[in-house]
């Protein structure tokens, strides 16, 4: 048994085991943090070798659907959030202000990985992930503007365009090598690649978990209602997209649109927005973690049970369409059942 397939197997686990030495050795988070480009980049490009150019850019009626759905999540999400904590004169508080950073921002960028993990295609991951970075500046100003302490949203333009190179590089050069090294890859290469990502983002939890065990030592209460907002703000919206697609009978996509609603890329307002803003955030940034790289081992039988109730709600329908592309005839091992 070769390491890679072995790790694949095992991801979920992996990744437990990862959060728990992430919280448990905080001082790792030195050796990894100045790598974490790199890291991303390179889990980026995994992904999107596995993925192929085909399945991740899909056709132009996914493109509209994509925008729509990333449109909702960006824009009117944290607006309706404004909106309500406005209402209830919670604007200015660091919760609030937590969840609408989170809402406003783009997909994370190992939403692909962890659709795989939950046994979906992770080819409109790839592509909400890209086009979410793409609109993430626009979508951000209205957000923004209604929160006088930014001053705006120039000071995300920069970070953003960065985050962009990096996953256009990244995946370009993916899809440019896929046909000379993976023309038609098979469930051997398949099950390198994806232990190969799992270790990438055992390595990456390291370095986003450090703020953890300081406050469990000196501030256990605080940390505890972090925690339980981060396990809000992350799962909360998963549920509520699977039982929406579930209950409407509509599974194209299903597991990449709950994946994506509640992962969110919130650390990358770190580099954009002033210290008095986001310094209260950072235990939040980093309980957000956890459920973050908790949901592969807790969230997989929800995702599973969504979509048997979207195939039972619309007879005929589902995956057909996309099944040659990364269902189990491509070798996918995280197919779930009912796309076999």
């Amino acid at each position: 048994m070769t390491l890679l397939p072995f790790l694949s197997r095992h991801a979920r686990w992996l990744m437990l085991i990862g959060l728990a030495v992430g919280i448990a050795l905080p001082q790792l988070a030195q050796f990894v943090r100045p790598w974490l480009s790199e890291l991303v980049a390179v889990m980026l490009f995994a992904a999107a070798l596995r993925i192929g150019p085909r399945a991740a850019l899909g056709a132009i009626r996914d493109l509209r659907g994509s925008i729509g759905a990333l449109l909702v999540f960006q824009l009117l999400c944290p607006m309706a959030l404004i909106g309500l904590a406005a209402a209830a004169g919670l604007l200015a508080s660091p919760a609030a202000l937590a969840l609408i950073l989170m809402l406003a921002a783009a997909p994370l960028a190992s939403s692909p990985n962890l659709t795989l993990m939950v046994g979906g295609d992770p080819g409109p991951a790839l592509r909400m992930l890209i086009l979410g970075m793409l609109i993430l500046p626009t979508t951000t100003l209205p957000v923004f503007a209604l929160l006088p302490a930014f001053g705006g949203a120039a000071g995300i333009f920069g970070a953003a365009l960065k985050l962009l190179a990096v996953i256009l590089a990244a995946t370009g050069l993916a899809f440019a090598l896929r046909p000379r090294l993976l023309p038609a890859p098979g469930p051997t290469a398949l099950a390198q690649i994806d232990g190969a990502s799992a270790l990438l983002m055992t390595v990456i939890v390291l370095a986003l978990t450090s703020e953890i065990r300081p406050a469990l030592l000196e501030r256990p209460l605080e940390l505890l209602g972090w925690m339980a907002l981060a396990f809000l703000a992350n799962l909360g919206p998963q549920m509520l997209t699977l039982w929406l697609r579930a209950r409407g009978g509509r599974s194209e996509a299903l597991e990449a649109l709950a994946m994506i609603s509640g992962n969110r890329n919130i650390g990358l307002f770190l580099a954009a927005l002033p210290a008095t803003v986001t310094d209260p955030l950072l235990l939040f940034i980093g309980c957000y973690q956890v459920p973050m790289f908790l949901t592969p081992l807790i969230m997989t039988p929800l995702y599973r049970r969504a979509r048997r109730r979207a195939a039972e709600a619309a007879p005929g329908l589902g995956f057909a369409g996309e099944h040659a592309i990364t269902g189990a005839e491509n070798g996918d091992r995280n197919a779930p059942e009912s796309r076999r």
